[in-house]
């Protein structure tokens, strides 16, 4: 999943959690693909599930299987999604998504429980070179960010700083990875790491995390006590609230930014949900359609990836899931 990470275009919604509405009329992107032909699938997910001696239609029925069997795990996204004021199809996208493309699914919902509590024997830091993030943050390069108001904007912004002032610069005689900011600091165990039904990643969850406590009633997590970080992501009910505010936040940044409502189209939520960064993402889009207009052509629309062009293609088999 998702992951917040930093790349190009690509999603938005209605009612909003996260951002006043926008003063412009929005325009509805409408349900489907704007690729006839599914975009190139990355070599990595290609790579990763023949090791495993995988298809992805073997990958996809088994998700579909995971969620046919499980009325359970059914009613508890329906239920999480209407809390949330969105489609139900968006959070069985991401799911869908990410169990073809990225890992592969389990037998049971609370299998993935399971197999947290193998990680929650082990001391969760979320560090680099012994130096947590919670200290890390405290660097004056953060200052900027100490005024943010909630826990999305919080952690955006200390991302964004991330970005623009260490990954791969030399601070303070210490030389800094160019990479991700998640990558660096919140991946205890291995590189590429993210867990779940969801497979949200610890930054993804912790920028989530005022919303969802605001929506849920649910405790908010923290940075630092990484253990109850992996619990909310690994334990299926726990995790599903993150998912839809995920999603959610994709579509209230693309309403407010870019002035696009695409939540009609599971595609695009799920294409962001892959890629990440909506923010950035519906900004950028915005300033090329902004270009656009100036010339007199027609603005660009967001359009999915290999990933959310899947969800877009099986989309009305998905719905039978519901």
């Amino acid at each position: 999943m998702n992951r917040f990470s930093n790349v190009t275009v690509s999603a938005l919604c209605a009612v909003s959690l996260f951002f006043p509405s926008s003063a412009l009329a929005l325009t509805t992107v409408p349900s489907g693909n704007v690729n006839v032909e599914q975009p190139a699938i990355p070599g990595s997910s290609k790579n990763r599930t023949k090791a495993l001696n995988k298809t992805f239609d073997g990958k996809y029925q088994k998700v579909l299987r995971l969620l046919k069997n499980d009325r359970g795990l059914i009613s508890d996204i329906k239920s999480v999604s209407s809390k949330f004021a969105i489609d139900p199809i968006h959070m069985i996208g991401a799911i869908v998504g990410e169990h073809t493309y990225n890992v592969d699914a389990m037998d049971r919902a609370q299998s993935y429980y399971i197999k947290a509590i193998s990680y929650l024997k082990s001391d969760i830091k979320f560090e680099y070179n012994g130096e947590s993030v919670t200290d890390f943050v405290k660097r004056p390069q953060f200052d900027r960010c100490n005024n943010m108001k909630g826990s999305l904007e919080l952690w955006t912004c200390r991302e964004n700083v991330w970005n623009s002032s260490f990954s791969g610069k030399t601070v303070d005689g210490e030389k800094f990875p160019r990479n991700r900011f998640s990558a660096v600091f919140f991946q205890p165990f291995y590189a590429g790491q993210t867990f779940g039904i969801g497979q949200l990643n610890p930054l993804t969850a912790l920028m989530m995390t005022d919303t969802v406590s605001k929506v849920t009633g649910a405790r908010k997590i923290d940075a630092s006590k990484g253990k109850d970080v992996y619990e909310t992501i690994m334990d299926p009910k726990k995790t599903l609230p993150y998912i839809a505010a995920t999603l959610k936040s994709s579509i209230d940044a693309y309403k407010r930014y870019a002035d696009f409502d695409i939540s009609d189209n599971p595609g695009i939520t799920a294409t962001l949900y892959n890629t990440g960064n909506p923010t950035a993402r519906a900004q950028a889009l915005a300033r090329k359609n902004k270009k656009l207009k100036a010339r007199g052509e027609d603005p660009d629309l967001p359009q999915e990836n290999y990933y959310g062009w899947l969800i877009n293609d099986r989309v009305e088999e998905l719905r039978t899931l519901l």
